[in-house]
Formats: C-alpha cells, structure tokens, sequence
C-alpha cells in the first residue's frame, strides 16, 4: 500500500535512536518536502548525518534511501494540490537551470520505464492489440493527449478503434456499452489519478474485454483494474505532468504493433500515399512519389 512507509515508521518508533527519531517526525508531517530531498539534504534539515539518514532507510526495510525515496514519491503523487505541486517544484530546481533540470528528470524517467515495465505484459498487449475486434481507448484530463495520439495510429493501423474523452458519467458507458469478449480497453492515467478511467477499466473488464492499463504504478489503481499492465515514469514539472516516458512506451507500442501486422500495415499505407498524393495532403513532388508508387509496385509483382 502507498502508506506502508508511514505504518512501518508508526510499527518501529520505540526502537529508533535519536537522530532517527528526528527524521521520522520530520517525514510524518513534511513527506510532500521529504520525497524530493537527498539523503544529504534530509539529513541537514533535520539536523543529522547523511549516513544516519541512510541507516533510517535500511532500518525501515528498504534496500537502500533510494527505495524510501521512491516510496515517499510514490505516497504523495496523487494528493498534492496543483498549488503545493509548485512549491515543491520549486525547491527542487531551486536556482538551478530550469530546462537542464526537466530533461534531465525526463531522461531519467525513460531509464526507469526501460527497467520497470514488464516485457511480458508488453508482448502480451501487442498481441492482444493485433488480434481485437475493437481497440477501444479511455484517457482524461492531460492523458487524453497520450490517448488521441496512440488513436491515431493505431486507427491508421486497423481502422476498428474507438477513442473516448469524456468524463460524462452516463456517456462513460454508453460509449463502452457493446464492449465485449475479443475487444481490448487500453485504459490511461496518471498522477493526479482518474476515478472515472478506473471504473471504466472495471466494467470493461466485468463485460470479458481484455483490458490493458498505461499508468505509473503497480500502487495506481489503474495497475488493480488491468489484465496487462505497461508501466511508465511519470514526474511533475509544477502543475505540468510529465509525459515524456510514457509517450515513448507508446512509441514502442506503436512499432511493435507494426511489426505484428507488417503485411497488412504496408498494404494499408500503399493506399493511403496514393490518397495522400490524389487530394494534396502533404506538399511533395508528385514525380517524386510517382516513382515511389510505381517502384513498389513493381517490387511486389516480381516477387
């Protein structure tokens, strides 16, 4: 649960020393503060040792204050306000270099994805995806940009997707009301956490869908409601979320499903250039792609 820190800290409090005691009060009332702190940090503003705050860390039950880090993170994502996320954005950067800071953090982000999410659930969702009658797709609030770009492809793909925005509690299920056995939900969201895509994910579920959950966690309630879950880090630039790990397991959700239909996505896009060229959709030379056309064309013939 995201409040075993607290209960561990509760459970072992008679048993801390001193200067452990002190970092344990301090993480009791100021965690939205703690999480963001290195252990050296923590250790100067409660007024003990960085190897002090280390030993707190493994005293605790975590490998190492990385891991105490991470579970404080992970306690607060979804209950800071908007304001209170500013804050904290702002003692992080401090006077650093804002957009060093940001990228770096999104950097990071990736690297955490690569290593956290499961493969498995991965190569389970391409294959679920290939293989639906109908790809229905739910995202709201700022996940709803992650939801319509991923309902692009994946409509250019196959054709039989359905994406869903609204928070309208009666349409929820309308849209989702045929959903059914063959069909996959990609359900997605992240900090602060959508009730409605939860519910939604649940009741496609409910209905025999198999249901794919695009969140941060395992702790996220989307990862309770979900047949397959994709992981990927996600952190807070002040009121922005940050969607750059996820977009990038998109991307790779993306190329895989590719990859897994290769012979109808070529047939598909050959029609879909000549249309492209036919009504002026891009601004290219025509002779250009006349040749394109032509020579793939006479390609597949002589196969």
């Amino acid at each position: 649960m995201v409040d075993s820190l607290l209960t561990r800290i509760e459970s072992l409090m008679p048993k801390l020393s001193k200067g452990q005691k002190l970092i344990a009060n301090y993480i009791q009332t100021e965690y939205g503060k703690a999480a963001f702190m290195t252990a050296a940090k923590l250790g100067e503003t409660v007024g003990v040792s960085e190897s002090t705050v280390v030993r707190f860390a493994t005293e605790l039950g975590y490998s190492g204050y990385p891991k105490m880090q991470q579970a404080m993170q992970e306690m607060i994502r979804d209950k800071l306000t908007s304001f209170q996320r500013i804050e904290v954005s702002q003692s992080r950067i401090g006077n650093g270099s804002v957009i060093e800071h940001v990228l770096n953090s999104d950097i990071d982000n990736i690297k955490q994805t690569i290593e956290e999410t499961s493969h498995e659930d991965f190569k389970k969702s391409v294959k679920a995806i290939s293989e639906a009658k109908t790809i229905y797709i739910y995202a709201l609030r700022s996940s709803s940009a992650l939801g319509s770009f991923l309902g692009y492809y994946l409509n250019l793909i196959f054709g039989n997707v359905k994406v869903v925005s609204t928070a309208d509690k009666a349409r929820i299920y309308e849209e989702f009301n045929r959903i059914g056995e063959g069909d996959v939900m990609i359900g997605i969201s992240f900090p602060r956490y959508s009730h409605h895509t939860s519910t939604a994910m649940k009741f496609a579920m409910d209905k025999g869908a198999t249901v794919i959950g695009l969140t941060d966690s395992m702790n996220s309630p989307i990862a309770q409601t979900a047949t397959y879950v994709l992981l990927a880090r996600s952190d807070m630039a002040t009121i922005v979320d940050s969607l750059v790990a996820p977009l990038s397991l998109i991307n790779a959700l993306v190329v895989a499903t590719v990859i897994e239909k290769k012979d109808d996505v070529v047939a598909t896009f050959k029609d879909l250039e000549k249309a492209w060229y036919n009504y002026g959709v891009y601004n290219r030379d025509p002779n250009e792609l006349e040749v394109d056309i032509a020579s793939q064309d006479n390609t597949e013939e002589s196969k």
